[in-house]
């Protein structure tokens, strides 16, 4: 695969995914091999809709960067995204636009900006001029018509603003959000995953706020229901105790209960595919 070959797709996250896919052009590409270190992927999207869609994604603790242009709205724009902690993030598409997305790696972000924690940026939108006052305009991104171009465009906005050197806690930051993602480890507690790598706790903790900006235990009960949702669209008959004790929760009662508070619906009334 090649630095701007488009990646296959992956729509872990994105609430009821092929109501959404019936509505936008959604793809992924890989940044430039520098890059790779710091950003997951470059994601893409582009809209034409006669009637408004709300799109929902249930976070991952990841930041974003992104560059949208809603045509019928004015100029071209770019914004910070920090993690959206509390529940689903809504986005709201109407009329015509395309938006090009940077999804860095838990902790990479912040050799980007490393006089402010990650912390600072959870659950808040910034200007993207605040956080990159040298970076280009917007319009240079979103103004090409071709994936590659656009590309080319991200990547060299990214390897201008790029730290000259690695950071070793962003690595150790994103290995651990890693292992706690991947359900073939099983991390459900996290005093577990402090004394696996040999770490207290509060330093635990404290690494994560300096550079995921959300909490050990937050990515913990995140990647639970991330799990449950993923099994719940696309599988119709899903042995819910079953699945509730291998996710570490002590009865179905809680698992419904954290899946009805985070995605807004029962795990029965989910949409399975």
């Amino acid at each position: 695969m090649s630095d701007h070959d488009e990646q296959p797709r992956d729509t872990r996250g994105i609430v009821d995914p092929s109501a959404l896919l019936t509505r936008v052009r959604f793809r992924r590409h890989e940044p430039a091999a520098p890059l790779r270190p710091y950003v997951e992927t470059y994601w893409f999207i582009d809209w034409d809709l006669p009637s408004p869609y709300a799109s929902h994604v249930l976070p991952h603790p990841f930041v974003n960067l992104t560059f949208q242009w809603e045509e019928d709205e004015g100029p071209p724009y770019g914004e910070l995204t920090g993690v959206s902690a509390p529940g689903l993030y809504t986005r709201k598409l109407h009329g015509r636009g395309r938006v090009c997305g940077v999804k860095f790696w838990p902790g990479a972000f912040r050799p980007f900006a490393p006089d402010v924690p990650v912390a600072a940026w959870t659950g808040k939108v910034s200007p993207y001029e605040d956080v990159f006052p040298q970076a280009p305009d917007p319009a240079a991104i979103l103004g090409h018509p071709d994936d590659r171009d656009r590309v080319a465009a991200l990547d060299a906005c990214l390897l201008a603003l790029a730290p000259a050197a690695p950071d070793p806690q962003a690595e150790l930051a994103r290995r651990l959000v890693a292992r706690i993602r991947d359900p073939r480890h099983g991390v459900r507690r996290v005093a577990d995953l402090a004394r696996d790598e040999g770490l207290s706790v509060r330093s635990l903790q404290r690494l994560f706020t300096e550079y995921v900006g959300v909490s050990p235990k937050w990515c913990v009960l995140r990647y639970r229901i991330h799990e449950a949702v993923e099994t719940a669209g696309r599988q119709h008959d899903v042995d819910w105790p079953a699945l509730a004790a291998e996710l570490g929760y002590s009865d179905q009662a809680h698992l419904v209960r954290d899946f009805r508070a985070t995605v807004g619906v029962p795990p029965t009334a989910y949409p399975s595919g």
